[in-house]
């Protein structure tokens, strides 16, 4: 198999929607970190029980895990003492990131309410909509208040445009700021980013003047709103490879863990945008 090939990197995090965005590429692979440059995203528990580190050779973010922690287990399991030591860790050995997730709450009808949605068994939380916001905005103060040197990001949930705007004034009248945040994370939206309700939270929030991330995006939401992101993450390279066949000259039975699919798939997804939205321009030069 040959090598895969670096690509580009893309703008900053955080960089101003107008001039393109920073697409993430998810994978729990965290050695690929040394493979290429391109943007990744990753798991903290990837390095739960890493011996070897591999340092990054381009950006990347953590993601706090918290869709598969709530949906298997209906809570936090990891305190958040042992999550700051964790990004710690992760910090020293393999670079700094641009930004960590917190451990929020979504608010997905399936994480809440439980039972089986897409073949697949959520324990539910049994929880509101409130109480979910409530402990996404507490859980982001009190890492902040135990790692204000390190970067992590706050995320507003929700479920409705004046859902999230409660969010937003959660955060307000905590004393943040989050005009002045380099990345919000935008939680909750996955389902929802190629509908015109998802469309409508995007926009909703965009108008704030946040430099809004969208987890989990795809290439219709990335059509409908990437103009209104400076960045988003998919991990949506992996079930697409798994329907298909591997690419040529590989033997494996299928790409679901292939780096080169992945980077091509990426570079796919960002040439399909319009070109009037283009999602990702490279860096020429730029550190």
């Amino acid at each position: 198999m040959t090598q895969p090939t670096t690509l580009p990197r893309a703008l900053p995090a955080g960089a101003p929607a107008a001039y393109g965005m920073r697409f993430y590429l998810t994978t729990h692979k965290r050695h690929w970190l040394r493979l290429t440059d391109v943007p990744l995203f990753l798991k903290s528990e990837h390095w739960d029980r890493a011996i070897k580190w591999d340092v990054a050779q381009g950006p990347y973010a953590v993601d706090s895990g918290g869709f598969m922690e709530l949906k298997d287990k209906g809570t936090w399991t990891r305190p958040p003492r042992q999550y700051v030591q964790d990004l710690r860790r992760i910090w020293e050995h393999v670079g700094p990131y641009d930004w960590a997730a917190p451990q929020d709450w979504m608010c997905e009808k399936a994480i809440i309410e439980g039972g089986w949605f897409g073949g697949q068994y959520f324990v539910g939380t049994h929880l509101s909509v409130e109480e979910h916001q409530r402990r996404t905005v507490a859980n982001f103060l009190e890492l902040r208040s135990l790692a204000p040197d390190l970067r992590i990001a706050p995320v507003i949930q929700g479920r409705s445009v004046p859902d999230y705007e409660r969010c937003v004034e959660l955060y307000e009248k905590a004393g943040v700021d989050l005009r002045r945040e380099p990345v919000v994370g935008l939680g909750s939206v996955c389902r929802l980013q190629s509908t015109r309700e998802g469309a409508a939270i995007v926009t909703a929030m965009a108008a704030h003047g946040f430099k809004l991330h969208g987890f989990g995006f795809k290439t219709l939401g990335l059509e409908r709103v990437g103009h209104l992101l400076a960045s988003a993450d998919s991990a949506a390279w992996s079930s697409h490879a798994r329907r298909r066949p591997p690419l040529s000259g590989h033997t494996h039975k299928n790409c679901a863990n292939c780096i080169d699919y992945a980077l091509k798939w990426r570079q796919r997804v960002i040439d399909a945008v319009p070109t009037h939205r283009q999602t990702l321009l490279t860096d020429r030069g730029a550190a």
